[in-house]
């Protein structure tokens, strides 16, 4: 069975301004042949796609073509002969779990369960937001910021590449992207102000508390 490509939870100008507030103009391998083009659906049309093109493509007719994408990226991870199928797996379901992370009017503080249990495991919400905004900016290169549940206790970690907290048996709650296509067009280098942004005005903690009630 393919892993299907999901749509994304919200229109491709759904989370203006904070992400596709300027547009960029993208050459397709033809400096003659342009267009315009949002973050959001370079990022989902183009870059998502692919990672689940090519997985679907790795694991048709093997005996990894019926499990669920979860199961592979598990059973697959640290074997080096399965690095390219591991990565695309991984970034197939990554980029999946990102989309839900954030929602039009998000970010803020969470309430209820989730916001005692931060509280708790960091010893405020605003020492989370240093660990998280930190995690994002020194993750050199490409690569993820997670919230995840570890045991008992909450963490924030960071990933290189298509890494992700499946691989290590934590459960995953939040990530962001820190790669370049992520936030290029939108703001160029200045990282940290996209990683602000995606705090304060994009979290979706809807979907961390469900993350977490689901433990």
């Amino acid at each position: 069975m393919a892993y299907e490509l999901p749509s994304l939870p919200y229109d491709y100008t759904a989370l203006e301004p904070a992400i596709s507030q300027q547009r960029g103009s993208i050459c397709w391998g033809n400096p003659s042949i342009s267009r315009t083009q949002s973050t959001l659906e370079f990022h989902h049309d183009k870059h998502h796609a692919g990672y689940v093109n090519k997985y679907n493509n790795a694991v048709e007719g093997t005996e990894l073509d019926s499990k669920p994408i979860e199961e592979v990226i598990k059973a697959i991870a640290g074997d080096a002969s399965k690095a390219g199928l591991f990565n695309n797996a991984a970034q197939a379901w990554n980029h999946t779990f990102y989309w839900q992370c954030m929602k039009p009017d998000g970010g803020g503080t969470p309430e209820g369960e989730l916001e005692k249990k931060i509280e708790a495991d960091f010893g405020s919400f605003d020492k989370f937001v240093e660990a998280f905004k930190n995690a994002g900016a020194t993750q050199f290169g490409s690569g993820w910021a997670w919230l995840v549940l570890d045991g008992d206790t909450l963490k924030v970690t960071k990933t290189l590449n298509a890494d992700n907290p499946l691989a290590s048996g934590q459960v995953s709650l939040l990530t962001m992207d820190a790669w370049e296509h992520a936030y290029y067009l939108d703001y160029q280098n200045k990282r940290p102000a996209y990683i602000d942004n995606f705090l304060d005005k994009l979290v979706n903690w809807d979907f961390v508390a469900q993350n977490l009630s689901a433990v």
